[in-house]
């Protein structure tokens, strides 16, 4: 008991201090996620949490003090392999085959098959990495998947707890102790974030827990305490995955239409939006947890996926893509016009008239008279005839007017004419 106290508040402590150094190689690095359209939040607030709770269970075991078991360790190492994966799509951002591959390969290493089954076991693997790449999409606002993982973490812990693992219940308090530090520098207006290294990671951990607290007992009510015990990030997936399908836009394209997203149009706070889904996380965890030591029944759970089924109807019908781009192309240059990227209006500009030709006189008339006084528009001379010059230009070369546009005075000539002599 005061082991578990001194290792949770040492790993608090541990993940708040690294959270904080560690922001600031992020940011010379640029490893920036975009939040709230102008605001970049570093992404080593995972890797943080990974060293936190890694770093404490490992110390309590080589101690003697808590040991994990060899499945512990396993679980570990495989974590750790998730969260490396994770920090080199931060880094060089990898393609999500990559990561659903990756996290699959280390899901398959921490299920226990001999207390599963080999089909039971493949679906526990699929399961691991869904709700790892969900707590993944679930990092898309400030404290949303720190509060939501804290919570799950404390239910996941009660249902090993009553299986007498211990094991996994230290483990899983250092992971909450180490979120929970993180969530000093991840609340609204957040500081640094989780990134992929720490999502990843976090859903990974969470999930492969709960299948080993689960395993050996009835599989429909153990299919319906993993989906209660991870509803929220079911519910965000499926929103997404829906809404998309609807707008017709693509399904790995990156786009505000998530659960914070829209409760944030609804008029919620950052703040309010973090409480809310982590009240959310408790209701349905709760549910998981009492389904689980067997005070509700198996069908408890439908009234989790009931709420999740409501509450992903009623926030597609918030309206978070906005108007679609215009194509530009023939049309739009003979007059169709079109939209630019704000929605507005572009104006058509009418087509280019060549201009006709001008004789070689009068364009010297025109650089001439611009530069003595304003520019006139003068009528071009026809090409067939050279310009017809006045009379007394021609009978006397000594007149007072030698150029077009320009006069010269009779005295400015007589001074002239005296100083030159």
């Amino acid at each position: 008991m005061l082991y578990g106290i001194a290792a949770a508040a040492i790993a608090l402590f541990l993940s708040a201090v690294l959270a904080a150094l560690l922001r600031v190689p992020a940011l010379r690095l640029g490893l920036l996620d975009r939040r709230q359209r102008q605001r970049r939040v570093p992404l080593f607030g995972g890797a943080a949490v990974v060293l936190a709770t890694c770093l404490v269970a490992i110390a309590g075991d080589r101690t003697g003090i808590a040991p994990l078991g060899d499945g512990i360790k396993v679980l570990l190492a495989a974590g750790g392999a998730v969260a490396a994966l994770g920090l080199i799509a931060d880094v060089w951002r990898l393609n999500v085959r990559f990561l659903v591959v990756g996290t699959a390969v280390a899901a398959a290493f921490v299920v226990p098959y001999g207390d599963t089954g080999t089909l039971p076991g493949a679906a526990a693997v699929g399961w691991i990495t869904f709700v790892a790449l969900a707590f993944r999409a679930l990092d898309h606002a400030d404290g949303v998947a720190g509060t939501v993982g804290v919570v799950t973490a404390f239910g996941v812990a009660a249902c090993a707890a009553v299986e007498v693992m211990d094991g996994l219940v230290v483990v899983l308090s250092v992971f909450a102790a180490a979120l929970t530090g993180f969530l000093m520098h991840n609340w609204p207006p957040a500081r640094v974030a989780l990134g992929a290294c720490g999502s990843l990671f976090s859903g990974f951990l969470l999930a492969a827990t709960a299948v080993i607290a689960r395993a050996g007992q009835d599989p429909v009510v153990g299919t319906a305490v993993l989906f209660a015990l991870t509803a929220v990030a079911g519910a965000d997936v499926l929103l997404v995955l829906v809404s998309r399908r609807l707008a017709r836009r693509p399904l790995l394209r990156g786009a505000p239409d998530h659960l914070a997203h829209r409760l944030r149009r609804l008029g919620l706070t950052p703040q309010g939006v973090a409480v809310l889904l982590g009240v959310a996380a408790f209701c349905a965890v709760l549910v998981g947890v009492l389904a689980h030591t067997g005070w509700l029944q198996a069908r408890a759970v439908l009234w989790v996926a009931g709420g999740v089924l409501v509450v992903v109807l009623g926030l597609l019908r918030v309206s978070v893509y906005g108007p679609a781009r215009a194509r530009t192309g023939r049309a739009g240059r003979q007059g169709g016009g079109g939209r630019d990227a704000r929605g507005s209006r572009r104006a058509v500009r009418a087509p280019r008239v060549p201009r006709a030709p001008r004789a070689r006189g009068a364009l010297q008339e025109e650089r001439a008279g611009g530069r003595s006084g304003p520019r006139t528009m003068a009528r071009p001379a026809p090409v067939y005839g050279p310009r017809r010059q006045p009379e007394a230009a021609r009978s006397s070369p000594d007149s007072e007017v030698r150029r077009v546009g320009r006069s010269v005075s009779p005295q400015v000539n007589a001074s002239l004419r005296v100083r030159n002599g």
